[in-house]
């Protein structure tokens, strides 16, 4: 059972649910003429599409995850072809949430179509797990990536102190809190900024790779499958170095409602970002292979950073700011998407009401936006970050893979369903097979830590009945949250969008 939409209304203001004066009702409750309906805009173009893709995708991982896929593939030409087929199979799921994109037109990604197809239950335990560990702690460490690679030029003989990275961090993400907050359109045209700064970045790489290439610099690819065998368990580790690198195409989906065109434009924006990444990513791997041999490179711990020291001179202090570019591109396409998410839990009742108002004025869901920020900056200045990420990164892929999965069971429970645009059934069942396969892969290399993530994941089922399923809630407890919701309505200046069409 999930709650019914309110209509929250701030005492003597005579609020009415979507509609707005482009200020704050006064308190003789008149309202003046020329209301403005409140909702999130479709502002969201082809090319802005495109920006939040690439713009997600392409953060600090090409220039970190080369490591952990060559560790564990053995050679220079397994590594390569791992590189590919990750690509791939990312562009099969892509083109699965192409489907469900413009078959279930509403916005939230993973949550929405996990609720249409399995129920409430399923995805309320996605979005619990999702707002009080996996995005937080992820937001945090793209960030620690951000204010690590922003200072690097200027700790060049020195390390870097860490409360110094923690605190540009900090000024990072307050700064993506605040762009997202205020406007939509400017948080677009940034991304699409950040987009071209990624796509240099990796030209900066791949640009002098070739030309190496045609010198003759072909060294380390000669005998390239010769070198340690990859091991029965290697293999699968390098394809989920290699998924998480290319993690990111399923933003889109989460603004669905924003999109312009959505029928058009989800697909065509889907599948020109996944040709970039792919051949991008490729091409940045061949590149670190003209000029740093295997050995070297899993010495390095930035390769981009190796790369360019050892090829660019002088010009390598920009490949650190270009890389601090793309993670904080990551930051800002991030937090962009999963603010939706949360607003579209909130519309469904598995969230606090207030998740799902929108600012009176900006148009943005300014609550579903901040909420990220205190728990973020909880984690920033907290533990490891990394060990409780690995407890969490199974739950990502079994929910990505139930989400495909709900494609093919919506093909045979709903078939007259209206699919703009259809893939064949291979493609969803190859890429949920995949995902189940390095959720028990995770389960068989790493009980443990897969076992504590099971646990936190669970929670979310006590907590569904408590908060959702449970309607005889104490008086008190229902007085005190309609006025915590009130009171963060009036200091927000935001008002529920719906229903607004019916009045």
């Amino acid at each position: 059972m999930t709650r019914k939409p309110v209509v929250a209304t701030i005492p003597n203001g005579g609020y009415l649910p979507g509609t707005v004066k482009e200020s704050l009702p006064s308190p003789g409750g008149k309202e003046p003429p020329g209301q403005e309906t409140v909702m999130l805009k479709k502002k969201i173009t082809l090319l802005r599409g495109i920006s939040i893709i690439i713009g997600t995708i392409i953060g600090s991982g090409i220039f970190i995850s080369p490591k952990g896929v060559l560790q564990n593939t053995g050679s220079v030409g397994m590594s390569l072809i791992v590189w590919t087929a990750c690509g791939v199979l990312s562009l099969f799921g892509a083109m699965s949430y192409a489907e469900l994109g413009t078959s279930i037109k509403k916005s939230g990604g993973h949550y929405t179509y996990i609720l249409e197809v399995f129920g409430p239950l399923p995805a309320f335990v996605r979005v619990w797990v999702e707002l009080l560990i996996i995005r937080p702690a992820g937001t945090a460490v793209i960030s620690l990536a951000f204010g690590r690679y922003f200072l690097e030029p200027f700790f060049i003989h020195c390390e870097i102190p860490e409360l110094a990275i923690q605190l540009i961090t900090a000024v990072g993400l307050t700064a993506v809190m605040v762009l997202n907050s205020m406007s939509v359109s400017w948080s677009a045209r940034i991304q699409i900024f950040l987009t071209f700064c990624k796509l240099i970045a990796i030209l900066i790489i791949i640009v002098p790779g070739v030309m190496q290439l045609i010198k003759g610099q072909t060294q380390h690819f000669k005998d390239a499958f010769s070198g340690r065998d990859a091991s029965i368990m290697g293999l699968p580790l390098a394809f989920y170095y290699g998924m998480y690198a290319y993690a990111g195409w399923f933003y889109l989906n989460f603004v669905t409602e924003e999109v312009e065109n959505p029928e058009k434009n989800i697909p065509l924006a889907i599948g020109i970002s996944m040709a970039i990444v792919t051949i991008g990513y490729v091409l940045t791997n061949v590149a670190y292979f003209t000029t740093i041999s295997a050995e070297e490179l899993l010495l390095s711990n930035a390769v981009a950073v190796t790369f360019a020291e050892r090829l660019l001179g002088n010009f390598s202090l920009a490949v650190p700011i270009f890389v601090a570019l793309t993670c904080f591109g990551s930051m800002n396409g991030g937090v962009f998407a999963v603010s939706r998410l949360f607003y579209v839990a909130s519309r469904e009742g598995h969230l606090p009401e207030i998740l799902s108002m929108i600012h009176v004025r900006k148009h943005t869901p300014l609550p579903a936006v901040i909420v990220l920020y205190p728990l973020t900056m909880v984690m920033l200045f907290s533990g490891d970050l990394y060990s409780l990420l690995n407890f969490l990164s199974f739950a990502r892929w079994l929910f990505i893979g139930l989400a495909v999965a709900g494609l093919i069971y919506l093909r045979y429970k709903r078939p007259d369903m209206h699919r703009p645009f259809k893939v064949p059934l291979f493609i969803p069942a190859l890429f949920s097979f995949t995902c189940f396969f390095m959720v028990a892969l995770s389960l068989y290399s790493d009980p443990f830590s897969t076992g504590i993530g099971f646990i936190l994941t669970m929670t979310g089922v006590p907590a569904y009945y408590l908060f959702i399923i449970w309607d005889k809630k104490p008086k008190w407890f229902r007085r005190l949250s309609g006025r915590i919701t009130r009171t963060l309505q009036i200091i927000l200046e935001v008002v529920p969008e719906e229903d607004c069409h019916k009045l």
